[in-house]
C-alpha cells in the first residue's frame, strides 16, 4: 500500500478523476470547476447504471421526489388552517357554531387524508426502493462478472487488481441506488425549503438568511470529513483485504482440518485483531473529530433557533400573528433548518458515494491486452493438426524484473506428444499458459500454423485447446455437468459424458454415487452433496479433457493425486485420446515421459535438454539424473530416498 498518497493502481480513467489541490488562491475557481465537473461525471455514470437497469426506476424516483417535496407544505398549511379555525371558534362566542364546526371538520379530515396518502405513498416508495435496489445490485454484479471474465489473466497476479475488484464489488452494488435516493431527497427538500422560505419571508427575510449562514460551517465539516473518510478507506484497502483473508481462512471448510491439527486458528484470529486495531484506530479518530465539531455547531444552531422562536412567540402574544400562524412559521423555521441540514449531509454523502464509485469506474476501465492484434482476426481451423513454434520467447510477471521464461525456442509438430520436465519453479506451467495465450510473452513470438498467435480470435483460439491445469476446477454441480464443462459450447450428451468417464476411470466411483451422474458434488448448496477425494476429483477433471472437442490436449500434472496403477491406466487411455492430436503434458513421474516422442527439460525458465527418452538417457545429463533418482525408489525399493520435486 501507499499510505502517503493515492494507491498506484489508478489507471488512466481514475487518474482523470483525481484532482490536485490549488497551489494559490487564483487557482481555486479552476479547481472548484474541475471538482464539480468530475462530481457531475460520476453522478451521470450512476444515473446511467440505473437507467440501464430499468428506466422506470428513475421515473418513479422523480415522482416520489416531487410528492415528498410538496406534501410538507400542504400539511403545514392545513394544520395552520385547522388551528386558526379552532382559535376563532373559541373566541367568537358563536352560540350555534354549526358552520364553524363544519369548517373544523373539513380541515381535520383533510389532515387525515394527507396523512393517509403520505403513508400509502411511503409504503409504495419502500417497495419500489427495495425492488430497484435488488435490480441495480444484480445489474452491477453482472457488469463486474462480465468485466472480470475479459480482463487479462495476468491481472490476477497483481495485488492492486484485487484492490480494484474488492472495492468495486463491495461498494458499487448498493451505492448507485443509495446515491440516487439521496439526489431525489435533495429535490424534495429543495421544493419544501423554497416554499417555507416564501412563507417565512412574510414576517422576516432575515430569518432564513441567518439559518443559511450558520449552516455553512456544518457543510464544510461534512464535505471535509467525507473526503477524509473516502481517502482513508481507499488507502487502507490492504487492511480490509487482510481481515477478509484471515477471516476466510478460519471459516473455510477446506482449511478447517489443517488449522485444527496445527492449532493455527488462534494465530490467524490474533492476526485479524491486530490488523483491525490498526485499521480502526484511524477510523475512530475521524469519527470522534467530526462528531465533536458537529456538537459545537449543534449548540450554536440551537441557540439561534431558540431566539427566532421567541421572536415569533412575542408576535403572537402581541396579536401580530394568530396561533395557527405560530405553528406555520415555527414549522417553517424548523423545516428550513432541518432542510439545510439534510441538504448538507445528503450532498456530502452523495459526494462521498461518487468518490467510491471511482472504484467501479477504475475497475470497469481495466483494459485487456490479450486481444487480437489485427482488425480482422484469424480463425483457427478445427479438427486438424497444428504446429506450434516458440521463437526467442521470454516472460516476466507484471511488476517484476525477473524473467521466469528465458529465450525459449521450441517447435511442436502436429501429432507430437511432448512432455515438459523440470523441478518445481522451472517454468513448466508458465510455458503452458504462454502456449495457450493466457499470457503474452514479454519478448519473442509464438506461432500457430505459421501465424502469430496474437492474430487469432481469442475465444476461438481457446476452443482448440483441451487443458487440465494442476489446480483444476472443482465445481459444485453434479458429476455429469463437471464432465460436460469440458465442451460447454455443445449440448451435453449423456452417452458422450459416460464414455469420457470410462476413459478416465471416473465411472467406477460415479456409478456408486447415490444418484450416479446426477449426484450433486460438494456440500455447498445441497444436503445430499458428496465430497470426493482429491484423486476422484482428478479423474473427473481428466474426464473433462476426454470430453473436450479439442485439437491440442494439454495436461499439467494430470495424475499427481493418483496411485501408480491408476496413473498407468490413465496413460493407456491417453494413447487413444491423443490419436491424431498434439499432446503436451507435465508429469512429476518421469516413467510417463517414455511415451513421448519429445521431452523438453526446463531449468530456471530455460530449455537445457530436448529429445526422446533414449536420446536424453544416453546424454547422461539433467534428465538422466532426474529419471535415475526416481527409478531407484521403485527398482531398489528404498522408500526413504527422496524423489525430486517436479
Amino acid at each position: 500500500m501507499n499510505p502517503g498518497g493515492p494507491p498506484p493502481f489508478m489507471n488512466e480513467a481514475s487518474e482523470k478523476l483525481k484532482e490536485p489541490k490549488p497551489k494559490s488562491f487564483r487557482e481555486t475557481p479552476d479547481y472548484l470547476k474541475r471538482l464539480i465537473g468530475k462530481f457531475l461525471f460520476r453522478l451521470f455514470y450512476i444515473f446511467k447504471i440505473v437507467w440501464d437497469t430499468r428506466p422506470w426506476i428513475l421515473f418513479a424516483m422523480v415522482f416520489m421526489a416531487v410528492f415528498n417535496g410538496v406534501t410538507p407544505i400542504v400539511s403545514a398549511f392545513v394544520n395552520a388552517k385547522l388551528l386558526n379555525t379552532l382559535a376563532d371558534s373559541y373566541t367568537s362566542f358563536v352560540s350555534a357554531g354549526e358552520n364553524t364546526f363544519k369548517t373544523v371538520m373539513f380541515w381535520l379530515v383533510m389532515t387525515f387524508v394527507i396523512s393517509f396518502i403520505t403513508a400509502i405513498v411511503s409504503r409504495v416508495n419502500g417497495i419500489i426502493t427495495n425492488i430497484a435496489g435488488e435490480l441495480v445490485v444484480n445489474n452491477v454484479n453482472v457488469k463486474i462478472m462480465n468485466k472480470a471474465k475479459n480482463v487479462d489473466i495476468s491481472s490476477f497476479d497483481i495485488p492492486d487488481f484485487y484492490e480494484k475488484l474488492e472495492n468495486a464489488s463491495r461498494e458499487a452494488g448498493h451505492r448507485p441506488i443509495q446515491i440516487l435516493n439521496s439526489n431525489f431527497t435533495i429535490v424534495s427538500t429543495a421544493i419544501s425549503m423554497v416554499s417555507f422560505i416564501v412563507i417565512l419571508w412574510a414576517i422576516s427575510p432575515f430569518a432564513p438568511l441567518i439559518i443559511t449562514l450558520i449552516s455553512i460551517p456544518s457543510a464544510v465539516i461534512n464535505f471535509t470529513y467525507r473526503r477524509k473518510n473516502f481517502l482513508y478507506m481507499r488507502h487502507r484497502s490492504k487492511d480490509r483485504r487482510q481481515m477478509s483473508y484471515y477471516s476466510s481462512l478460519v471459516t473455510d471448510k477446506d482449511m478447517a482440518k489443517e488449522l485444527r491439527i496445527f492449532g493455527l486458528a488462534d494465530f490467524f484470529i490474533e492476526r485479524y485483531k491486530k490488523v483491525f486495531r490498526n485499521y480502526f484506530s484511524g477510523l475512530k479518530k475521524l469519527f470522534v473529530n467530526e462528531g465533536m465539531l458537529h456538537i459545537a455547531m449543534t449548540l450554536l444552531s440551537t441557540m439561534i433557533n431558540c431566539g427566532l422562536f421567541l421572536f415569533i412567540a412575542h408576535g403572537v402574544c402581541n396579536g401580530t400573528y394568530k396561533v395557527g400562524d405560530y405553528s406555520l412559521y415555527t414549522g417553517a423555521l424548523t423545516s428550513i433548518s432541518a432542510g439545510i441540514a439534510t441538504l448538507i449531509t445528503t450532498t456530502a454523502s452523495i459526494y462521498e458515494g461518487t468518490l467510491f464509485i471511482d472504484n467501479m469506474i477504475s475497475f470497469m476501465n481495466e483494459r485487456p491486452t490479450v486481444v487480437p492484434t489485427v482488425d480482422n482476426p484469424r480463425h483457427p481451423i478445427h479438427h486438424t493438426g497444428h504446429k506450434l513454434e516458440l521463437i526467442n520467447v521470454s516472460f516476466r510477471y507484471p511488476n517484476t524484473n525477473r524473467d521466469v521464461i528465458k529465450n525459449i525456442n521450441l517447435v511442436i509438430e502436429p501429432g507430437d506428444t511432448v512432455v515438459l520436465v523440470g523441478l518445481n519453479g522451472a517454468g513448466k506451467t508458465t510455458l503452458i499458459k504462454l502456449i495457450t495465450r493466457l499470457y503474452d510473452p514479454t519478448e519473442g513470438v509464438i506461432l500457430l500454423d505459421g501465424h502469430d498467435i496474437r492474430e487469432y480470435d481469442t475465444e476461438e483460439l481457446y476452443s482448440i485447446y483441451g487443458i487440465i491445469f494442476q489446480d483444476f476446477g472443482k465445481y459444485a454441480v453434479n458429476a455429469a455437468e463437471n464432465i460436460a464443462f469440458g465442451n460447454i459450447r455443445a449440448d451435453a450428451e449423456p452417452e458422450m459424458i459416460q464414455h469420457a468417464a470410462r476413459q478416465s476411470g471416473a465411472d467406477l466411483f460415479i456409478e456408486k454415487l447415490p444418484d450416479k451422474y446426477n449426484t450433486p458434488l460438494m456440500r455447498y448448496f445441497e444436503n445430499n452433496g458428496i465430497e470426493l477425494s482429491v484423486g476422484q476429483w482428478q479423474k473427473l477433471s481428466i474426464a473433462r479433457a476426454f470430453y473436450a472437442d479439442s485439437d491440442i490436449v494439454i495436461l499439467d500434472e494430470p495424475t499427481a493425486s493418483l496411485d501408480a496403477i491408476a496413473e498407468q491406466e490413465i496413460y493407456n487411455q491417453f494413447d487413444s485420446l491423443r490419436k491424431d492430436k498434439t499432446t503436451i503434458f507435465v508429469s512429476h513421474r518421469l516413467s510417463s515421459a517414455t511415451v513421448a516422442n519429445k521431452i523438453v527439460v526446463l531449468r530456471s525458465g530455460s530449455i537445457i535438454e530436448q529429445g526422446s527418452h533414449d536420446e536424453l538417457m544416453n546424454l547422461h545429463g539433467h534428465y538422466y539424473e532426474l529419471f535415475s533418482t526416481q527409478a531407484k525408489r521403485y527398482i531398489g525399493g528404498n522408500e526413504k530416498e527422496k524423489q525430486p520435486h517436479m
